[in-house]
């Protein structure tokens, strides 16, 4: 393996250890402070940026996940009276989620915790730093959705 392999390598590895690391303490942190889960903090935040609601297959593509945990992750939002699912005017195979009122004040509180549990994970970089760290794993993101061809 050449060293810019190696170099790459080991990079995805800090990455990958870094945002288990990350996803490991916030989520810790959600059932400690709110008996939740970063997957529901995830379907939640969709949703609130979604007023008119989203089909189950917009949140299974938007929270990277399959129809069968969007499904269970649901239910039991529903259970706890934070979303409803009702069948679309549209397409009446489909079913479109929404949050409540009680949803809205939930997710309200917990962006709120979350905000402030991320701001304390990045506080040992400069400003600087996280500006830069962003626009440089922009490119590899950019890169992963649009591959070159291989030869």
């Amino acid at each position: 393996m050449s060293k810019p392999e190696q170099e790459s390598l080991r990079l995805w590895l800090r990455l990958f250890t870094t945002t288990t690391l990350v996803e490991r303490q916030l989520d810790s942190a959600l059932k400690r402070e709110f008996g939740s889960t970063l997957p529901r903090f995830d379907l939640l935040s969709q949703l609130e940026r979604a007023p008119d609601g989203l089909r189950m297959g917009e949140l299974s593509e938007r929270i990277l996940t399959t129809g069968g945990n969007v499904t269970w992750l649901v239910r039991a939002l529903e259970a706890d009276k934070l979303v409803t699912r009702r069948v679309s005017p549209t397409d009446k195979r489909a079913a479109i989620v929404r949050l409540t009122a009680a949803g809205k004040r939930h997710f309200a509180a917990m962006a709120q915790a979350h905000e402030g549990w991320i701001a304390d994970i990045f506080a040992a970089l400069s400003p600087d730093d996280r500006r830069a760290m962003h626009t440089r794993l922009g490119v590899v993101k950019d890169r992963v959705r649009s591959p070159r061809s291989s030869s």
